[in-house]
């Protein structure tokens, strides 16, 4: 059985809405994505020698999926090494194809499929971006591990990365780390 975790930024009042470019997700009106423009370089350090170890397989909804898919697969970085490697999955109801490799598509009832892949044998399934996509494992149980770098800035406003329908959880803190300038990296397993 495979575990499905979830790498996110997350403000202190718990935004996770385009948290890297200052053009990443500006739906519903959302004005401040970029908001980790200022601690990002640390924060990079802490994902990449802390949360990032192979093997793994990536889940994204379509969004993400097409802004990664934008830049990794020219990168010839050890992080671009593990995502141009491993098995990708994108959840998505618009999406017909990809051309970047070891790519899937799951449509339909996507409970459904996520219940079916995390069942089945292989390496964890590891959720990056994808807010909408997150709101459904969290809503349906799905999520066995959280990795969560949160940022010491307040937004005020935009998705948040436990919205509405999550379903009360208790979990044991496996890992963490505070980067120099304040950026806090908790690994959250459940109970």
């Amino acid at each position: 059985m495979r575990e499905i975790t979830v790498l996110s930024f997350v403000s202190l009042d718990g935004v996770a809405q385009g948290p890297v470019q200052p053009d990443e997700d500006t739906s519903d009106g959302f004005t401040q994505s970029g908001w980790t423009s200022n601690y990002i370089e640390e924060a990079m350090e802490l994902v990449n020698t802390n949360l990032m170890e192979g093997p793994v397989s990536f889940l994204f909804g379509r969004k993400t999926f097409e802004m990664f898919c934008g830049h990794w697969p020219n990168s010839k970085t050890t992080e671009g090494d593990l995502f141009n490697q491993s098995q990708k999955y994108v959840v998505t109801t618009s999406l017909k194809s990809t051309v970047w490799d070891k790519s899937e598509i799951i449509t339909g009832d996507p409970v459904v499929a996520l219940k079916k892949l995390k069942s089945e044998s292989g390496p964890r399934l590891q959720v990056h971006g994808s807010i909408a996509l997150i709101q459904t494992l969290i809503a349906n149980g799905l999520v066995d591990e959280f990795r969560l770098l949160t940022f010491p800035v307040v937004i005020g406003a935009g998705k948040r990365l436990f919205g509405s329908g999550t379903m009360p959880a208790t979990f044991n803190i496996s890992n963490s780390q505070v980067s120099s300038n304040g950026v806090v990296m908790g690994v959250y397993r459940r109970k």
